[in-house]
């Protein structure tokens, strides 16, 4: 069948989608969710099809294209195109085949992975592979299958060298912002560190929107190919569409983000996934455990470092563990710009820098420069101080922001949001709690992470004490509206507890 295109102006964000009207669907045969192949000329493309009940959103004799599919097939309004009715991807056989349990190989995932990648399956046929994996679980074969799987349906950043360091926190803990300094301490050492990070998830910020409060964090991969070589490392998004590693995981983080849950295998795949693209050796893998915390407790831990040794040897990645007190937030900015100013003194070495967050990057960065050869055993964290202190850290991080096309940071140019709020002690005590859930819940609710000024100030922390009256945290938001909503929550529920 010819028909006539209409431009719907819609984008889906993703997968393909086209809409026909109820006359025309019907003399195909068609119905919702159907697949139907579109051809212009040598150019054909497979989407997912909606039907139109009225001539108002696309009339008889036309088909209504969403941009992505206008974008791909390279039509405009009133261009003619043929479509016939076309077959689910194969990969939906697989997907059903393990929501009934059984467990799938290396072919069978990576056809998964592909299509995902292609926005070839709809939300419903995501969903149900994430639901599948989650309710099911996934086997140790399966995750090492579904790591290599992502990997190879995304690009690979070339890092010259034996070694070649990362680091990973598993999250969970607000303003747990150690990647910078470590990163810094790191490439002032002498190794090699390409580290790829995430846009926040559910925090108020991942280390890529930290980042990108002082420099660009989407670049080609020559590009970062050239940083690595000339300064030694670099701190981008993973996920930019320039860069593109393991890209399926962020397709699939969107749908498990507003499901609230994290599939533990996928979780796995994801993490060993990224660290393989670029090709890394040394990986340094955090872990915070506590109360409110994504690890409960040290046993949780440890049951994932037990498949992350295996995974890794798959992948020829050695693996090194840092498991620590993850009861609260770290630092005292929670928020884009607000923990890129805590990274700033921290670096400078400047008397207001948040001494938790520089004595666990230090500690961290420590044994990352035992394990890699870089220091005597038992020297590392002297090491790592000393790079800290002396200044060496800083300026490797100013190269890698300005490699990356930013300026010399300075903290007058990290603008925060204009309005706050300060909470004060309403009697003295001591700090005995400070929750990590309320602390993102508010954060967010200010603005955090899409309004880079938004967030949380923590005056103290846990085992602090206060006089009735001290400040103890102050919320800053880019917006009045936001403001009043993250002022609600706070006052609903309580982010610190004193005794």
């Amino acid at each position: 069948m010819k028909l006539k295109v209409k431009d719907v102006d819609i984008a889906t964000g993703g997968v393909k989608v086209v809409l026909l009207n109820q006359k025309d669907a019907e003399k195909l045969d068609l119905h919702h969710n159907d697949r139907v192949v579109i051809k212009k000329g040598k150019r054909r493309i497979t989407a997912v099809l909606d039907i139109a009940e009225s001539s108002r959103a696309v009339g008889p004799g036309k088909i209504g294209l969403f941009e992505e599919v206008l974008d791909e097939l390279r039509v405009k309004h009133n261009d003619v195109v043929k479509i016939k009715t076309g077959k689910k991807p194969v990969s939906v056989s697989y997907i059903k085949k393990k929501l009934e349990n059984q467990e799938l190989n290396y072919s069978e995932t990576y056809t998964i992975m592909k299509d995902i990648v292609h926005d070839n399956l709809t939300m419903i046929e995501l969903t149900a592979y994430i639901l599948a994996n989650y309710t099911h679980g996934m086997t140790l074969s399966e995750i090492i299958d579904s790591t290599k799987a992502m990997k190879n349906t995304g690009n690979v950043v070339r890092v010259p060298g034996k070694i070649v360091a990362d680091v990973h926190g598993i999250g969970g803990v607000p303003g747990n912002r150690t990647t910078p300094l470590i990163v810094s301490i790191l490439v002032a050492a002498g190794l090699k560190v390409p580290k790829t990070s995430s846009r926040a998830i559910t925090s108020p910020s991942g280390t890529a929107d930290t980042m990108e409060v002082l420099c660009k964090i989407e670049m080609s991969i020559r590009r970062l190919e050239k940083i690595v070589r000339e300064v030694g490392g670099f701190l981008v998004w993973g996920g930019a569409e320039q860069i593109n590693l393991a890209p399926a995981d962020d397709k699939i983080i969107q749908v498990e983000h507003p499901l609230e849950i994290d599939a533990e295998g996928q979780m796995l795949a994801s993490i060993m996934a990224k660290k393989s693209s670029v090709n890394a050796t040394h990986l340094l893998l955090e872990m915070s455990v506590g109360k409110s915390a994504k690890l409960p407790d040290k046993k949780s831990a440890k049951r994932l470092m037990w498949y992350f040794d295996r995974i890794g040897k798959a992948f020829k990645i050695k693996i090194i563990y840092h498991i620590d007190d993850g009861s609260q937030p770290i630092g005292h900015g929670i928020g884009p710009a607000l923990e890129a100013r805590d990274v700033l003194l921290a670096l400078m070495n400047d008397e207001r820098a948040p001494q938790d967050l520089v004595k666990k990057s230090i500690t961290m960065a420590g044994k990352m420069l035992e394990f890699t050869g870089k220091s005597r055993k038992g020297k590392g964290r002297e090491l790592a101080k000393q790079l800290m202190e002396n200044g060496e850290a800083y300026k490797t991080f100013l190269k890698i922001i300005k490699a990356q096309g930013g300026c010399v940071p300075t903290l007058e140019k990290i603008k925060l949001g204009k309005f706050t709020k300060t909470f004060k002690a309403k009697k003295s005590g001591k700090i005995i709690h400070v929750d990590n859930k309320i602390t993102t819940k508010i954060a967010r609710m200010a603005g955090a992470p899409s309004d880079h000024g938004s967030g949380i100030y923590l005056h103290v922390h846990k085992g602090y004490k206060v006089k009735k009256g001290d400040d103890l945290f102050t919320i800053y938001s880019q917006n009045k509206e936001e403001l009043g909503y993250a002022i609600e929550c706070a006052q609903t529920f309580s982010l610190m507890q004193i005794k």
